[in-house]
């Protein structure tokens, strides 16, 4: 075994990991499809074992894959941002950058204001995955993205934006046919609209001082999207827990009615998040700058 790690194979598995395709690692690398293939295969040898399982249609990570991706894609990213710092892609990012983004906050909150980036880097492109799921952004070769919760501890770059501001709310013509709830316990006995990717039903927190309470409304709806909920909370089929980019508008509109406003919610938070590692390459700091001054704040 040659003493030198083999760079390249690392940097074309990592390709190819992020486009999920042979074919569109060629196309991008400027190599033929054999090549690749070959630059693959020799990985594979190299360290005894394989990387992906292929059939006709589908091209999926072995665990010894899943567990050299991600130093992969830091050869890869590594290398790219060391080419452009020594040319003037440093100072003129260019190129793709792979985005995921929660679909509710990528209509309201990210699109108004891609334009103004776009026109300021006319050399990047972005490919923006709108999603609720959560992505594996390594695994599946995402550079950044947006996430809206309280997040745990992980290897990922997390960076804090601004907090996010849930409204518990209904129409007002709910409220008066079912009543107001004077307490989180009342929530109870209503019908939820609620939101979540859990296999677990929503649990809906609250503190006020010392005091803490949880419920489980009874979901007439459960979404994993928050504004396909919208039409039923308008036409008052029950009561949702939403951030302020959904049901904002709503409630500025009298439309919405907001309960419990002495209880704090659970905190969550905006946060852009990013794969361990670096250096980045300039397209990816310029978009991640961008959005941190553009979308960092205090809670809209």
């Amino acid at each position: 075994m040659s003493k030198l790690p083999d760079l390249e194979g690392l940097a074309v598995f990592a390709k190819v990991v992020e486009l999920r395709s042979f074919a569109a690692a060629a196309d991008e690398l400027a190599m033929s499809k054999a090549t690749v293939s070959k630059a693959v295969t020799r990985l594979e040898t190299r360290l005894g074992a394989r990387l992906f399982n292929r059939t006709s249609r589908r091209l999926a990570l072995t665990d010894a894959g899943q567990s050299l991706v991600e130093r992969a894609t830091r050869v890869l990213a590594e290398a790219q941002a060391a080419e452009e710092e020594a040319s003037s892609q440093s100072s003129a990012p260019r190129g793709l950058v792979r985005m995921a983004v929660p679909m509710s906050l990528g209509i309201t909150t990210l699109g108004p204001v891609l334009p103004a980036f776009l026109e300021a880097y006319p050399e990047v492109s972005i490919d923006l995955n709108l999603s609720d799921a959560t992505i594996d952004l390594v695994g599946m070769g995402f550079d950044l993205a947006l996430r809206v919760a309280d997040l745990p501890d992980s290897s990922l770059v997390a960076r804090r934006l601004r907090p996010v501001k849930r409204h518990l709310v209904a129409s007002p013509a709910y409220w008066d046919r079912h009543g107001r709830p004077h307490h989180p316990a009342d929530l109870a006995q209503h019908r939820g609209l609620t939101y979540g990717h859990q296999s677990a039903p929503e649990t809906w927190r609250f503190q006020k001082g010392s005091e803490e309470a949880a419920v489980r409304p009874r979901s007439v709806i459960r979404a994993n999207n928050g504004d396909v909920l919208l039409p039923a909370l308008l036409a008052g089929s029950g009561v949702a827990m939403l951030p302020d980019f959904i049901v904002g508008p709503a409630v500025a509109d009298g439309l919405l009615e907001e309960v419990l406003t002495d209880w704090q919610r659970a905190p969550i938070a905006l946060h852009l998040v990013m794969p361990p590692g670096g250096p980045r390459p300039a397209r990816v700091e310029a978009l991640a700058a961008y959005i941190a001054k553009t979308l960092g704040g205090s809670s809209r």
